[in-house]
């Protein structure tokens, strides 16, 4: 059994490279940090875990110099650090991969890795030497091992690959501590292990890690000790177990989680939507398969296999160069995510901030956004209802927001998610598109998350769940697909596969 034990209240110990005491932080009158604390020493994986809203990226914005502290004390080596600027921090070495990239995107791979800190020409003082920074760029990813061409701009990447560019674009600049927030959310099993590479490699030249991440499985691997936060408060620093994660589960929500993949009374009925040679080179081609009302199919592949893009064609947000698209048997034609919608499909997109939500809109806006016209009383949008509609999704989804009028972006990855399926909850579709639907969101929200997802099924929707995460394939669904490079190569019954057997279809093919 994991016992709390507070980190050590003494500065200044030899081995460590920093440590944060009582940190405390305001937002809005609302008291976010509460007195957090934690500590790390250099080449330690440290782990930091919680729920969404704990306060884990305010706290590593603090120490990134992000954002100031509003109380509390951080020393480095043992004397008083100031951290007032990102600058400052960048200056004792430290550099932080955040969870929202934070790219360039009209900027190439190798402008992007070298942003601010662009290599000099010898030859033309106050000049940029572009070759030797494509040189550079290519020797560093060639050494952390990531397939990136340096000259590609980051608009073209995906965000999987994009997530790669802040990575190396981190381990390019760090020196002394790196803070990964999320870095392993869009990344496929094959990248995941490459960035754990990465991680011992900084790891064994004595850099400090600080891992920020949801998914304590991955955790285990990597990290020497843990750290957890709830509500703001540090409730836990001690060694990271490998197996048995019940207790820091315990320690992150404040309770006992019982039947992380809840069960599903499964009752297929017809075939309730169905695709046949869907292809849009090069991306995808010839994919055919069929869901039944009250089937979870789970879709896995390595990033880069075409899942994404062949759930956007499905939609119409990109649409295919040929195939055919059935509902309830019947043919029909989806050009738009306008023809989706009425034929009563839904997306729930693998970027949530980008293309699922408005992030400037309320939480009452965002639920409502898809059936604008179930508000229409005599020609006007009726507010109240409105705002009945957005409490009783909030209820029901169990979404955390201090009104239904809050603006979406103050809210935690978690609630946002769950505000993108309430969305669709209120337009009454019954086929659901899910990519990545537990990306950057804590293990309480996820349970939540595959209940719904669970109801969905047994009212007798279709769902479709395009996922990296294959204890979350193997949990949820009936049947798998595996997609590699751009086609279907095996169908598996869940209950009768293994993640080595999944992952070997996606790596090998048949």
């Amino acid at each position: 059994m994991i016992d709390p034990q507070p980190a050590s209240t003494e500065h200044g110990s030899p081995t460590s490279l920093i440590e944060m005491q009582n940190i405390q932080k305001v937002y809005g009158g609302n008291l976010v940090l509460k007195g957090a604390r934690l500590s790390v020493s250099a080449g330690e994986v440290l782990g930091l875990v919680g729920e969404n809203g704990a306060g884990k990226s305010t706290l590593m914005k603090i120490l990134g110099g992000e954002v100031d502290r509003d109380g509390g004390e951080v020393f480095w080596e043992s004397a008083p650090a100031n951290l007032n600027s990102r600058a400052e921090a960048e200056r004792l070495g430290i550099t932080m991969i955040h969870q929202e990239l934070n790219l360039a995107p009209h900027l190439s791979v190798a402008e992007n890795i070298f942003l601010g800190h662009e290599p000099g020409s010898r030859f033309i003082p106050g000049t940029i030497d572009r070759l030797r920074e494509l040189s550079d760029t290519r020797e560093s990813l060639r050494r952390l091992g990531f397939d990136l061409d340096p000259r590609t701009p980051v608009r073209r990447l995906s965000l999987a690959r994009r997530q790669l560019v802040e990575i190396a674009r981190a381990v390019v600049r760090t020196q002394r501590l790196v803070i990964m927030d999320e870095p392993t959310s869009s990344l496929s099993a094959h990248e995941v292990e490459d960035l754990f590479r990465v991680v011992r490699q900084l790891k064994a030249h004595g850099t400090a890690v600080i891992f920020v991440t949801h998914r304590l499985e991955e955790l285990a691997q990597v990290a020497d000790r843990v750290a957890v936060l709830r509500d703001g408060e540090s409730v836990y620093e001690g060694p990271m177990p490998r197996a048995d994660f019940n207790h820091l589960i315990r320690a992150m929500v404040g309770r006992e989680l019982k039947d992380f993949y809840p069960p599903r009374k499964a009752e297929r009925r017809g075939i309730a939507f169905e695709i046949q040679g869907l292809s849009r080179k090069p991306d995808f081609q010839d994919l055919s398969f069929s869901i039944c009302g009250g089937e979870i199919v789970g879709m896995a592949g390595l990033v880069g296999a075409g899942r994404t893009e062949m759930a956007e064609a499905i939609f119409g947000a990109t649409p295919a160069d040929s195939g055919r698209i059935f509902i309830d048997g019947k043919p029909v034609n989806i050009s738009s995510p306008r023809d989706a919608i009425r034929g009563g499909m839904a997306l729930i997109t693998e970027d949530r901030k980008r293309t699922g939500l408005g992030l400037k809109l309320s939480v009452a806006q965002n639920i409502t956004l898809a059936d604008l016209k179930a508000l229409l009383r005599r020609g006007w949008l009726d507010l109240k209802k409105e705002g009945r509609v957005a409490r009783d999704s909030c209820n029901r989804l169990h979404i955390r927001a201090s009104s239904t009028a809050q603006k979406l972006e103050r809210l935690s990855g978690g609630n946002q998610q769950k505000v993108v399926l309430a969305k669709w909850l209120f337009r009454r579709s019954k086929i659901f598109l899910f990519d990545e639907p537990t990306r950057g969101v804590d293990v309480g929200a996820k349970t939540e998350i595959y209940r719904m997802m669970n109801e969905l099924a047994e009212s007798g929707a279709a769902i479709l769940m395009v996922s990296s995460e294959l204890p979350e394939i193997l949990g949820m669904t009936d049947r798998v697909l595996v997609m590699r490079n751009g086609r279907l190569v095996k169908e598996l019954k869940t209950a009768q596969t293994s993640q080595e057997e999944i992952m070997r279809f996606a790596t090998l093919g048949e």
